[in-house]
């Protein structure tokens, strides 16, 4: 799929994605780009990446029992990129255009270089992300995660894991939010459930995964 407002857009960072908010959680290193992909080509994406990723509902097993994950998902990567979370194990399909297209924003942005991406559809308020961190082995220590938000805005909480406080950050339709320094070592992140009527939300986190040489 082709893009024609991509280069254009994407070169002018001081409209586009302007000075980032730095969230305030302490122990954590936290920015976020309230409009880091101009709303059209945002739209864009989010059609092509419906349309273009594999989606399937993976199940986790708790307490003995095999249980759907609440949302669909999709993993992509290079080839040496196996990820395993939750106790299970996916093989990387293939970069898609719009995948990289992203990537490389992602990357002008956080100043890292990402080698794969996790992405998940919340196609309404019944699926959800429960508290987790992104600090699995092959992460590494202190890694930096991109996430990039496009569809219906759906609130982003932050919980610290000794001191239980919370924040919570709203992410726009065409926001992307880094997290990077000992933001896994000191907080969980998660997406509640809402009985609202919204619509869908894809959400792509970038990372770079720890692979033998």
């Amino acid at each position: 799929m082709q893009f024609s407002l991509f280069d254009s857009t994407f070169q002018d960072d001081e409209v586009l994605s302007g000075e980032p908010i730095t969230l305030p959680l302490a122990e954590a290193d936290v920015r976020y780009y309230s409009h880091a992909v101009d709303k059209e080509i945002a739209d864009q994406f989010l059609t092509a990446l419906k349309n273009e990723l594999p989606w399937r509902q993976d199940a986790i097993k708790m307490f003995g029992k095999s249980i759907n994950i609440p949302r669909l998902q999709s993993w992509h990567g290079d080839e040496e990129c196996v990820y395993t979370y939750s106790n299970l194990t996916m093989q990387p399909q293939p970069w898609t255009t719009t995948l990289k297209t992203l990537k490389a924003r992602c990357e002008q942005l956080s100043g890292s270089s990402f080698n794969s991406v996790l992405a998940n559809w919340y196609r309404d308020g019944n699926d959800s992300m429960s508290f987790h961190a992104d600090d699995e082995p092959e992460l590494g220590i202190n890694p930096v995660i991109a996430s990039v938000t496009l569809g219906e805005a759906r609130p982003f909480v932050f919980k610290h894991k000794e001191t239980k406080a919370t924040y919570t950050q709203p992410l726009a339709h065409g926001s992307i939010l880094i997290m990077a320094g000992a933001t896994q070592s000191h907080y969980l992140h998660g997406i509640a459930k809402t009985k609202k009527p919204i619509g869908g939300r894809i959400n792509l986190t970038f990372r770079q995964l720890l692979t033998a040489p």
